[in-house]
């Protein structure tokens, strides 16, 4: 699948998922507009009803329009005569009962005399009275006599009222969070399938230069006039353990990784002189680098508890990363030097840097700093993973310090307690 027919994908749809949830949005706000609507008008019944008892009550004629809405959850009652608060409530209570308002109200009575509402109380959705909630309750010039009624709870109670909008909201919600999954899940299979391929390209490659080298190697020294040529016998052998012993590491190393990633690597901890790891590492590469490569083994307990062969591999592809990313001739230090009960082992080159949105990225698996149309630096992007893969396994810690332009270190701080 090609990069133009995931993002066709994608958009499309990104717009059906948006149109359903905008559709959905819609149906669902017209349902519980008239739900608003079916409970105003069950309110104002249930209140007119209220009004129209008092004034049977008291022999008055019945009213017409008693009810007025204040706002969206408040609403007064003309009642034309002084009327006590018990005989208010129970009539309240009744004719919520009969329009099924099961839901929290408060209510309070205008006094004359003080020209203020005297709250009442506050019943609950099973009409029982909670004195522990008292609100006060806004005033109207309308009436002369007058109640009102709060519906503090209004809102949670017509959602209570959508539960098949709710349930398809939830269905909707499903699919979109389904929806972004799978779309993650492909860029994801896209990204690796990406990774793969550079990888076994890249792979190929490195194994076909020293394969290549031995092949031409070994046809030299199948050559009769050869045994007459000691020196040069003798070079096209060393030739031969070279390129062996790269793809030797090279193999170690993807193996490695991935023995360290299932957990299946053993380690045999044991105290190793960091100092001499460092030398017999360096030997082979101070002849090619010449001055280039600068030793501070200033530690005065080099001594750590690691795997031999783990610990030899994190110094060799720190030093082979710093080559690799470094300018011709490379200039590169390796420090060692005591902090508490730890030896910071660190090295630092002059080349190209990190750019600091790839520092974080650089111990992934495969990852390689993007070095726009240049690929002239070889590997497979395991070096630095497989060496946070070691750092973890022996518990120990590892700091990037990187500028563009300027270069790189990279510090691994390792505890000496076993």
């Amino acid at each position: 699948m090609n990069r133009n027919t995931i993002r066709l994908l994608i958009l499309l749809g990104t717009l059906s998922i948006s149109g359903i949830i905008a559709v959905q949005a819609y149906w669902v706000k017209r349902a519980f507009d008239l739900k608003e609507q079916q409970f105003r008008q069950t309110v104002m019944i249930s209140l007119r009803n209220v009004a129209n008892r008092i004034s049977a009550l008291y022999k008055l004629s019945n009213f017409d329009n008693p009810v007025s809405q204040l706002s969206s959850d408040y609403y007064v009652v003309n009642l034309r005569v002084p009327l006590e608060a018990d005989v208010l409530e129970h009539y309240l209570k009744e004719e919520f009962r009969k329009q099924n308002l099961n839901t929290d109200f408060e209510y309070g009575i205008y006094d004359c005399d003080t020209e203020k509402i005297i709250y009442g109380a506050y019943i609950t959705a099973n009409f029982e009275e909670n004195k522990s909630i008292a609100k006060s309750l806004p005033k109207t010039d309308k009436y002369i006599n007058y109640f009102g009624v709060r519906f503090p709870s209004k809102t949670s109670f017509l959602a209570s009222k959508l539960d098949i909008w709710l349930i398809s909201s939830l269905i909707t919600l499903i699919v979109t969070v389904f929806f972004g999954y799978a779309m993650f899940v492909i860029l994801r299979q896209k990204r690796l399938s990406e990774v793969q391929r550079d990888f076994v390209n890249n792979m190929t490659h490195e194994f076909q230069t020293p394969i290549s080298t031995i092949r031409i190697a070994t046809d030299v020294l199948s050559q009769d006039k050869i045994m007459e040529q000691p020196e040069r016998l003798k070079k096209y052998v060393q030739i031969i353990r070279q390129e062996n012993n790269r793809l030797k590491i090279q193999v170690e190393t993807v193996l490695n990784t991935a023995r360290l990633e299932r957990g299946k690597m053993q380690l045999e901890i044991q105290l190793q002189e960091l100092h001499s790891l460092i030398n017999e590492v360096t030997e082979g590469v101070q002849a090619e680098l010449e001055d280039c490569l600068k030793l501070e083994l200033k530690a005065t307990k080099p001594s750590v508890y690691a795997d031999r062969t783990q610990l030899v591999s994190l110094i060799r592809n720190l030093l082979e990363n710093a080559i690799k990313y470094s300018s011709k001739p490379p200039c590169i230090t390796i420090k060692t030097e005591n902090i508490e009960d730890a030896i910071v082992f660190s090295v630092s080159d002059k080349g190209i840097g990190i750019p600091k949105e790839s520092i974080d990225k650089i111990f992934k698996k495969f990852y390689r700093v993007p070095t726009g149309n240049l690929h002239n630096v070889k590997g497979f992007g395991l070096g630095l993973s497989y060496v946070n893969q070691i750092v973890k396994a022996h518990k120990w810690q590892i700091i990037v310090e990187s500028e563009v332009g300027q270069g790189s270190t990279f510090k691994v701080i390792m505890k000496q307690e076993n």
